[in-house]
């Protein structure tokens, strides 16, 4: 990463991107950019209102990182939306790095920049990625050549930690961790369909439309 890099954020409507972002900020000399169709402010799903920083049209054409945030139905438009997969397509195509966080990865995998990688996703979108040529992969953080993603939510301090350790020497990124003060430490261990009780994983299928039943 250049002393003058620049990382492309886009915007979606589920504020799953900001330990992400404040983790990325630290690396020296970055310029981030959180890009959408306009610079009108986003409210996220959450709540939290989103301001964009640069259009698919004023962001910068050769980026070190491209990272696209997950979410629900904002994922949804965003997989629906021409002009943000054309956006993609074309700065997918020079970045230096490839990311993604929760069901972001839908999106690059609809966009075509999946095909033939190891990726991953939210639990709930990962059987996803095959339909766009991408190799399903169970893991909290997937690298392949220049992608890199990450799993549901808090999977992207994981994703940011191990990709700061990529740009910077071990000993930086080891100070950023530190800064962000993180050592998870849940005081549940449900985390994921293998480690939650049955109730809880009928009950979050139920609320995303899905049927099952439990083992």
């Amino acid at each position: 990463m250049s002393r003058s890099a620049s990382s492309c954020t886009i915007t979606s409507r589920r504020s799953t991107l900001l330990g992400r972002i404040i983790s990325l900020g630290r690396l020296a000399g970055a310029t981030i950019h959180f890009v959408a169709d306009s610079i009108r402010p986003i409210p996220s799903e959450n709540g939290l209102v989103l301001t964009p920083t640069a259009t698919f049209e004023t962001c910068p054409k050769d980026l070190d990182v491209l990272l696209i945030g997950g979410g629900t139905a904002g994922t949804l438009a965003a997989m629906r939306d021409p002009a943000m997969l054309a956006f993609l397509r074309d700065r997918g195509a020079r970045a230096k790095w490839v990311t993604s966080v929760c069901t972001g990865s839908l999106v690059l995998g609809r966009a075509g920049l999946l095909n033939g990688y190891r990726a991953t996703s939210h639990w709930i979108g990962r059987p996803l990625l095959k339909e766009f040529g991408a190799v399903e992969v169970d893991e909290r953080v997937v690298f392949d050549r220049n992608r890199a993603t990450g799993a549901g939510v808090s999977a992207g301090l994981d994703l940011a930690l191990a990709l700061i350790q990529r740009l910077r020497p071990t000993e930086f990124a080891q100070m950023v961790q530190l800064f962000a003060e993180y050592a998870p430490a849940p005081s549940l261990d449900s985390g994921t369909p293998d480690h939650a009780p049955c109730g809880t994983r009928s009950g979050a299928g139920h609320a995303y439309g899905l049927r099952g039943r439990c083992a």
